[in-house]
C-alpha cells in the first residue's frame, strides 16, 4: 500500500490538473494546423500514457542533485502552463516558446536520472516543439 501511495504522489501532480480544469479545445479546430498534426483525441491518450511513464521514472529515481529538482520543477510548471497559453491566452508563440522550455528541461531531467521511462516524454515534446512551430508559422 505505501509503493501504491508513493507512485500516486508522483502521478496526481501530473495528471491532475488536466482533470481538474477542463478547457475550451474549439480553439485548436479553428487554427491551420500542419498535415502531420495528430488528431485531438490522441493528446489526452499520451498525455496520460507519458504522465505515467514520468511518475514511474520519478518513483525509481535515486538522484537527488539540485539540478534534478531544478530541472524538474521547470519541468512541471512549464508543462502545466501549456495548456493555458494555448488554449486560454490563444498564443500558439508563446506556446512555441513554452514546449521548448519543456523539451530542454525533460533532457535535463533525463541526464539527471537517466531513466528510459522519460524516452516516449522526450520524443513526444520533440514532436510537440515542432508541432507547435509550426502550428505558429502557419497562423500568422
Amino acid at each position: 500500500m505505501k509503493k501504491i501511495l508513493k507512485f500516486l504522489g508522483y502521478f496526481l501532480p501530473w495528471i491532475l490538473p488536466s482533470l481538474l480544469f477542463r478547457i475550451d479545445t474549439s480553439f485548436y479546430d479553428t487554427i491551420n494546423k500542419p498535415f502531420f498534426a495528430p488528431p485531438k483525441i490522441l493528446f489526452p491518450i499520451v498525455w496520460t500514457i507519458i504522465y505515467i511513464l514520468i511518475a514511474i521514472a520519478l518513483y525509481n529515481n535515486k538522484n537527488k542533485s539540485v539540478i534534478y529538482y531544478k530541472s524538474l520543477i521547470i519541468n512541471y510548471f512549464s508543462n502545466q502552463i501549456y495548456t493555458f497559453l494555448f488554449f486560454s491566452l490563444k498564443s500558439p508563440f508563446i506556446a512555441f516558446v513554452d514546449t521548448v522550455i519543456v523539451l530542454i528541461s525533460s533532457l535535463y531531467l533525463y541526464n539527471e536520472i537517466k531513466s528510459k521511462y522519460l524516452i516516449p516524454y522526450i520524443i513526444w515534446n520533440t514532436f510537440a516543439t515542432i508541432l507547435s512551430l509550426s502550428i505558429y508559422l502557419l497562423n500568422l
